[in-house]
């Protein structure tokens, strides 16, 4: 991805000096049918979807626990005459549910 930055510079290619890491992208790339190169770089955009996801859930996460202090705070404001769920529930006569 040439001129893409990186940090303030720009990046051209990588140059990956771990064996591990090019032993398990060769082998990745035989499973795949594919090269090296084209597994690492599924495996990149897997990696990148998976995390984007999970930062997107715990933003969405965040979200709904602020609403749902806006509307914990909005049922402090008020004096709320609500009936007590054990007679919306259960025949006070019987016990038993409704």
């Amino acid at each position: 991805m040439p001129g893409a930055f990186y940090r303030g510079h720009v990046m051209g290619q990588l140059n990956l000096k771990d064996e591990t890491l090019i032993a398990e992208a060769k082998e990745l790339a035989a499973l795949l049918g594919t090269t090296a190169t084209g597994a690492v770089r599924l495996a990149v955009h897997e990696r990148l979807e998976r995390e984007r996801r999970a930062r997107g859930a715990d933003r969405r996460a965040a979200e709904l626990m602020e609403i749902g202090r806006r509307c914990a705070a909005r049922l402090r404001e008020r004096e709320l005459d609500l009936p007590d769920h054990d007679t919306l529930l259960y025949d006070p006569a019987t016990g038993l549910p409704r």
